[in-house]
This record gives structure tokens, sequence and C-alpha cells, in this order.
């Protein structure tokens, strides 16, 4: 399970951190829902009715899984379908068959060779329930992810226009156009794209603007490929590992970084590289 740069520095998941904790439960495909066991009082669930959870998926098979974003989605047998935000602490994990869930495990299914577990010790993640034939509204309509062809120049400059009086790192940090874009990703990006994060999104030069589209699709496919598969470490030239220094540098210059709060969120930046 995550450690090292993770364990210190990343208390949300993003992009490629949900899609690392959306394969652990992988080895469930194929096979049968045994028993859904949950807190069904839990904040975890609100919007859905767990009596229906358990209703619905016990004796169903386990579909498939995918990532859009920070979002997970799960499709059982018999027109299910599940939806997992991890919030801050959220996890998912295996366990042998038979596991008994302990105080923050909210959302168990057991199949026959093991238990799927859901952790959130928390509670800021969500679990979402649909029952019917098709997709719910709430995954089509989301964020085109980043890989994607839809999210290209004319997406990016159209999302910043509407948003143009807002600091770019808060509009970096908007789902709903940057789907999966978190705050150390954000502040990487903008680190390798040379924008200062103050700057308004409306006063980004279109230069500047395929810049910023460029890095942000380089840190997007590079975490998901180094991060995704087995949570290893970026490269020690990434800002992520000086971000939460106290005395962090910038890895080009060596010169302290600049901290702030822009967009709500704890911010690092280098004065020289983003003027």
């Amino acid at each position: 399970m995550p450690g090292g740069w993770a364990a210190l520095f990343c208390p949300m998941p993003e992009l490629a951190e949900v899609e690392f904790f959306r394969k652990q439960w992988d080895s469930g495909v194929g096979q049968k829902i045994i028993a859904v066991q949950l807190h069904p009082r839990k904040r975890i669930f609100r919007g859905s009715e767990p009596r229906k959870i358990v209703e619905h998926l016990t004796g169903r098979r386990f579909l498939r899984s995918c990532a859009r974003g920070k979002q997970m989605f799960l499709e059982f047998s018999g027109g299910n379908w599940i939806g997992i935000h991890l919030g801050m602490t959220g996890k998912l994990r295996t366990e042998p068959a038979g596991f008994r869930p302990e105080k923050h495990d909210h959302f168990v299914l057991q199949q026959r060779r093991q238990a799927l577990v859901l952790r959130d010790a928390r509670l800021f993640g969500r679990v979402r329930f649909h029952h019917g034939a098709s997709e719910p509204e709430w995954w089509r309509t989301a964020a085109p992810e980043i890989s994607s062809d839809k999210f290209d120049q004319k997406y990016l400059d159209a999302f910043l226009h509407r948003h143009a009086r807002a600091p770019i790192k808060a509009v970096i940090l908007m789902q709903a156009g940057f789907a999966g874009i978190g705050n150390w990703m954000a502040d990487e990006i903008l680190w390798r794209a040379k924008i200062a994060p103050s700057i308004l999104a409306g006063a980004l030069a279109p230069a500047r603007r395929a810049r910023l589209l460029r890095e942000t699709r380089f840190v997007a496919s590079e975490s998901l490929r180094i991060i995704g598969p087995a949570f290893s470490d970026p490269p020690s030239d990434w800002l992520i590992h000086q971000k939460w220094k106290r005395e962090g540098v910038c890895p080009r210059h060596q010169l302290p970084l600049r901290k702030g709060i822009i967009g709500g969120r704890t911010t690092a930046w280098c004065l020289r590289c983003q003027k």
C-alpha cells in the first residue's frame, strides 16, 4: 500500500492515486457478491439508500470498473452501478474471504475468494448507487478526461474564459474543467508551465494557454504511468518533493519556494520560474 512521498505529502487522492486504488479491486471482477456489509448511518452514503445497495448488489456479479478524474465507477450485473469518491482519506483494498470489517471499513463486498473493502476514516468520501439499464446521469455528464481528444485547446480556452476573473490555480482545481487535478498536481503543472498561480485565468496570453495545456497533459499522463500501477514515487526533480517542505526549494534553481493560500489551498511556486 502507499508509503513514502504519498503518505507524507498527499492528503487527498488525485488522478493517479485514484487509479491506483481503483485497481485494488480488479481481482474481484467476474465474481459474485455473496454479501454486502456497510454502515448505513454514515454520511459517506448521503444521497443513496443503503438498504437498496444491499438488496440490489447481493448475488450480483462485479463486471468492470473505471475511473474519471477523482471519481470511480463500478458496474454490476442486473443494471447496478456504484460511484465512489475517496474524499481525503478513502482507500480501497482487498482482504481474505470472511474478513470482519473494522471501525472505518464502511463498505465491504464479500466474495467467495476475498472481500473488497472501502475504508474512510474521516468520512469525506462518498458512495453513490444507481439502478437502471444505462449509466447514471451524474457519470455521463462528468468533465472530459484530460487524456481524451475532447480536452483540447478549444475546450481549455473556453473554460478559462468562463472563469476569467479567478486565479489560475483556483481554476485548475475546478473538477468541472480539470477532472482529477488536485492541489499538488496543480502546483506541478503551473511550475512546469512557468505560470504564477495568482495570475487571473483571463490574463493568460495564447502562448501561455498552449503551454498550460501541454503541461497539464504531461503531468496527468506521467502521474498515471508512474503512480497509477504501484504508487511509485514521481521523479526526484518534480516540485512535489519540495512543495510541502518547510524550506522547500525550486528543483531548477534551488531558490526558496514562495508559499501562500490561493483558491483556498496551500500553494508553492518559484518567483524566478513563475514571474
